[in-house]
């Protein structure tokens, strides 16, 4: 499990440690892995920096060489602010190669292994950005827009080669985490409805999974944006993202 030591990646390992699964937790703080895994009455501790082609590669092996691999959670993710051209070029090629090239290496690895052994499964958590655009977020919209097609590929593949490996693209919305705090976003911009709880992202990824579901939005009104960002023709979601783009500049207006 990567992104394992705060937010949606802290209440998956406390629901599968619950659950009895032996835990391989991934994190660039060694130290709150450790933390996490003394609470959890142990676990493997496995700080990497996914962004880091050495680090990719040791997590990438240690995937590969687990016998029983039963399930495989890319929840590692960050986000930028600003707009493309003028927030550092450096932040977001690090952002592709977390969000892309290491969900890539790391479900191929697992796969590779739980399709010929018939069992398993790849949660690649994602986010309802992916389903649109959003000007300040125009490489976390596109990477996560990719993990979710990526992953809704690999269903088709898994399915049509009568595999019973599940995968599954989790696209919460707002969710109590360090995510924003590391951003440096205050959460008081955002509606406390919308805001959901990690533990109840987790509830309904792991049940969808079981579900068989390869696309799981938590939420009732996050399901409900999801289906109208498909249902509303492309020139009319710009129209509304341009709209409350310039209101947010302008809060008067």
């Amino acid at each position: 499990m990567t992104g394992a030591s705060s937010g949606i990646g802290a209440a998956f390992a406390r629901r599968l440690a619950r659950q009895g699964f032996a835990l391989i937790l991934v994190a660039r703080r060694l130290e709150h892995l450790e933390r996490l895994a003394r609470e959890l009455g142990g676990a493997e501790s496995l700080a990497a920096d996914l962004t880091l082609e050495p680090d990719l590669a040791r997590v990438e092996a240690r995937i590969a060489s687990a016998p029983d691999l039963e399930l495989l959670v890319n929840n590692a993710g960050f986000g930028t602010k600003g707009r493309f051209w003028e927030t550092p070029l450096d932040a977001q090629e690090r952002m592709h190669r977390l969000h892309v090239m290491a969900t890539l290496r790391l479900t191929r690895a697992a796969l590779a292994a739980m399709v010929p052994r018939g069992r398993g499964g790849v949660i690649n958590v994602s986010s309802v950005a992916g389903f649109g655009q959003s000007p300040g977020n125009v490489s976390y919209c596109a990477t996560k827009a990719w993990m979710t097609s990526f992953t809704e590929g690999l269903d088709l593949e898994l399915r049509g080669a009568g595999s019973p490996v599940r995968v599954q693209a989790l696209c919460p919305g707002f969710t109590v985490s360090g995510f924003h705090d590391t951003m440096g976003m205050s959460r008081e911009r955002i509606p406390a409805w919308l805001w959901m709880r990690a533990e109840d992202v987790v509830d309904q990824s792991l049940r969808g999974l079981e579900q068989g579901k390869p696309l799981v939005v938590p939420g009732a009104i996050y399901k409900m944006v999801v289906t109208l960002e498909k249902l509303a023709p492309r020139w009319l979601r710009s129209a509304a993202v341009m709209r409350a783009t310039r209101k947010r500049r302008d809060p008067a207006s």
